[in-house]
């Protein structure tokens, strides 16, 4: 109750609840702790208003229970977080770093070089046409003697429907060989001019054999700057036709090259970079004929066992067909579909052959492959690009059909 001499302070104090003039209640107000083994036994709760010690008057009451209902407030430069956001699992946080962008830096441009030094390409004559003059005067006789103009028209007809069938998606062609000097360049480079010239979709010619080799230059290139090893660090999924043509090399007929090196000693292309590139440039194109090295290497094995369909090139010789021989009986011990998806080209590298091809046909065809004869040409025989105005009629003919049967096979594999 306030007493009569400062009532005003005592209305004050018991608005704040702190009464400091009246005596402590008795023990029937405020009953003793329960002993600390009785189950039921708590500590005390403070009445309301209560302050600890060294408060102001003018600070709320804070309840000494809630220090323990807390939580630990960790060290750090920038505090704990709050408490209203959750911590972060280990596997949300993985997730936020794999899925955050990471820029990576980009490779340096190469500089363009010259695919053949320009002194050396002054040494190389005139290129001549693949049949002589006699030659073409008299298969004209031929033709209006037997009127076999018709024939030959029908069938070149048939050819190019087999070259432009559709396919679901890109088709790829590895050309190998034995032995170095087979020929195997110049197949590559006519098939890919046949498959460039009858067909809309795009083609790719890729060297897969960067030993010095030679694609470039029988396909006229002048200057070459990325390389396959290059593509295969810089291929992104997301690239768009656009982005990937950017780096190749534009040849006539909507065709692209993709060099194997710049001409240098030391260029190397290891498996796991050719399959990087072949699977991410598959779907850009829909013919794509790779210059790879010789077999046995490792990248000859894993291309002979990826490609949809395979040519192996061989000189038209005895020791040619011989060794071609014995890797068809060891290429038999493989899953069927890699024989019955093969074509043998023979070459012929002179005017006249050192083996009967009809007899040496018969033979490799016995062990499942079919083998089509090259014939010699003067033009492809001078070396340099080729040019296939130049080529003599049986060698234009011959390589659109070598052409037309390896894309049915490799239209038959999947």
């Amino acid at each position: 109750m306030p007493n009569g001499t400062n009532w005003q302070g005592d209305v004050l104090r018991d608005l704040r609840g702190t009464r400091t003039d009246e005596a402590p209640p008795g023990p029937r107000e405020t009953p003793g702790p329960a002993p600390r083994d009785h189950p039921h036994a708590h500590p005390a709760t403070p009445p309301a208003g209560a302050r600890a010690a060294g408060t102001r008057d003018d600070e709320p009451a804070r309840d000494p229970s809630a220090q323990d209902r807390e939580p630990a407030r960790g060290p750090g430069p920038l505090g704990p977080p709050p408490r209203d956001v959750p911590a972060q699992s280990p596997l949300a946080h993985a997730q936020n770093q794999a899925t955050r962008f990471v820029p990576q830096p980009h490779p340096p441009t190469p500089e363009s070089r010259p695919a053949v030094d320009r002194a050396l390409a002054a040494a190389g004559r005139k290129p001549q046409r693949g049949e002589p003059l006699f030659g073409r005067a008299l298969r004209a006789v031929r033709r209006t003697v037997a009127s076999s103009a018709a024939a030959e028209v029908a069938a070149a007809g048939r050819t190019a429907q087999e070259l432009q069938q559709p396919v679901i998606t890109g088709r790829q062609i590895m050309v190998t060989s034995i032995r170095g000097g087979a020929g195997k360049t110049t197949v590559a480079a006519l098939l890919g001019k046949a498959y460039a010239h009858y067909r809309q979709d795009p083609v790719l010619l890729l060297e897969a054999d960067p030993a010095l080799g030679t694609l470039p230059l029988r396909l006229g290139v002048e200057s070459l700057r990325w390389t396959a090893g290059d593509m295969a660090r810089i291929v992104q999924p997301q690239m768009s036709l656009l982005d990937v043509t950017g780096y190749l090399v534009q040849l006539p007929d909507n065709a692209w090259l993709l060099p194997g090196s710049r001409g240098q000693v030391g260029a190397m292309l290891d498996t796991p970079a050719y399959e990087k590139i072949m699977v991410s440039l598959r779907r850009y194109f829909g013919v794509t004929v790779v210059d790879c090295e010789t077999l046995p290497a490792e990248v000859a094995r894993t291309a002979l066992s990826a490609a949809q369909a395979r040519v192996v090139v061989v000189p038209a010789t005895l020791e040619g067909v011989a060794s071609t021989h014995a890797v068809l009986q060891w290429m038999a011990t493989l899953p069927p579909h890699v024989v019955a998806g093969t074509v043998v080209v023979l070459t012929e590298q002179t005017p006249r052959s050192g083996v009967d091809t009809g007899r040496a046909a018969g033979e490799l065809e016995q062990l499942g492959v079919q083998v089509r004869l090259l014939p010699h040409d003067r033009h492809l025989a001078g070396g340099g690009a080729i040019r296939t105005e130049l080529l003599a009629r049986s060698t234009r003919e011959a390589a659109t059909r070598i052409a037309a049967d390896v894309l049915r096979l490799s239209r038959s594999r999947r």
